[in-house]
């Protein structure tokens, strides 16, 4: 028996030429690409209330919320990734010449799922927390009206505020920006079985 062939690791040149040409969204680290699982009604749903409900009060600040479909990289670590929202003020800052990865988010989004919680509240933030723009990071419960945001303080810890429950508010601090959980859980049925999958 032969030994396992070595699969060769992209360098990020050559993730982002694939990404580009790509059908589908993948996110890459370390030389490896990890494609990303379709989303489920229940995620899609909690990820469209939330960029509608940041758009209006944004309007007239000079702060945009962008959809899961802008690629940002955390050039401290290399990680490549596609967040579920995420606000950017001031000028969009560009990892290159195409203009499509993103290096200055202020404010990152996360949606939680059974398959991505661990790594959204462990890895992914350890990444996330070396982008130096970056001033909070909320996590969206797909289980219940519950809303988890971690804001970065002037040396550099983190503060974390719950928000929980029909009646509770998320506030995005940094953006001075007021949200109703109402608002991000509007037709979010929790006595239906979360699908697996996203």
């Amino acid at each position: 028996m032969g030994l396992p062939a070595r699969v060769k690791k992209l360098t990020p040149a050559e993730y982002l030429e694939l990404e580009r040409k790509a059908e589908y969204r993948s996110e890459y680290f370390n030389g490896e690409i990890f494609a990303m699982a379709g989303g489920t009604p229940r995620h899609s749903l909690l990820q469209t209330n939330l960029t509608g409900e940041l758009r209006q009060p944004l309007k007239n600040k000079p702060c945009t919320v962008y959809n899961n479909d802008l690629r940002i990289l955390i050039d401290q670590t290399g990680l490549y990734a596609y967040p579920d929202a995420s606000i950017v003020c001031g000028e969009l800052e560009f990892a290159d010449g195409h203009k499509d990865t993103l290096v200055n988010s202020a404010v990152l989004f996360e949606v939680l799922s059974d398959s991505s919680e661990a790594y959204d509240r462990g890895a992914k933030f350890a990444h996330y927390r070396k982008l130096e723009s970056l001033r909070e990071y909320v996590l969206i419960s797909q289980k219940e009206a519950l809303v988890e945001r971690f804001q970065r303080n002037a040396d550099h810890t983190w503060t974390l505020t719950e928000s929980r429950g029909f009646e509770a508010t998320l506030t995005v601090a940094s953006v001075n920006v007021t949200v109703p959980l109402s608002e991000i859980y509007d037709k979010v049925d929790f006595t239906q079985p979360e699908v697996v999958g996203s």
